[in-house]
Order: C-alpha cells, then sequence, then structure tokens
C-alpha cells in the first residue's frame, strides 16, 4: 500500500474492531489517569472523582455519628463481618485446608534436600 510517499505492507489494514476498540479503551484510561493526578476534571475522570469524594464521604461518616443507608450497611458490616457471610464460605475454608495440607507435604520434601550438608556460614 502506497500513501504520501510512504509504503506499508497489507498487514496495516488487519486491524478488527476489538484491537481497535482496546487501544481507544486504554488512551481513555489514560488519559482518566493523567486528569486525576493533575486534578483536571475531564469526562473520563469524572466518574473515578465522584466515586473517591464518595468513598471520602463514607469514611467520615463510618467514625462520626453521621448516617445514611450506605453507612448503614457499611456500619453494620464493620460492626459484626460474619452476618455478610455467604453459604460458599464453608466450602472455600474446607478447599484451602486441602491446599495446606498439599503445600505442607511438600514443603516436608524440601526442606530434606535443602540443606544437603552445607550450611551458609560454615
Amino acid at each position: 500500500i502506497y500513501d504520501n510517499g510512504a509504503v506499508f505492507a497489507p498487514e496495516v489494514l488487519d486491524i478488527t474492531d476489538e484491537q481497535l476498540l482496546g487501544k481507544f479503551q486504554l488512551g481513555i484510561a489514560n488519559v482518566a489517569s493523567a486528569s486525576l493526578q493533575i486534578g483536571y476534571c475531564t469526562q473520563a475522570s469524572l466518574p473515578h472523582t465522584i466515586i473517591n469524594g464518595f468513598k471520602n464521604v463514607l469514611a467520615v461518616a463510618v467514625e462520626t455519628d453521621i448516617s445514611f443507608p450506605q453507612a448503614d450497611t457499611v456500619k453494620a458490616f464493620l460492626a459484626d463481618p460474619s452476618a455478610f457471610a455467604v453459604a460458599a464460605a464453608p466450602a472455600e475454608a474446607e478447599a484451602v485446608e486441602e491446599t495446606k495440607e498439599v503445600v505442607e507435604e511438600e514443603s516436608e520434601a524440601e526442606e530434606s534436600d535443602d540443606d544437603m550438608g552445607f550450611s551458609l556460614f560454615d
């Protein structure tokens, strides 16, 4: 392909919609990040600014006697986290225990080979 005195391979035009959308999203994310860091409000950074402000208001509400529905939910969670546990938690705990057992068996096998009769400070 010849364009303004430059020759390009035909593969340059083989861009999918997913690739184009991915590059565009990456550009928007970079604009939002830069805008947040320099304190300049843009359409890309506005949702993040609002959420960060809400987090600050929620943190103040949790530490004081200020109350609104979202703060009440967070206060209830902080008072008793076990009340918000899901039914899948026991299954996850069993899987974690099985994983720990496997790791312990592997570490015992490795410990016997680690020394090989030498010490670091001998």
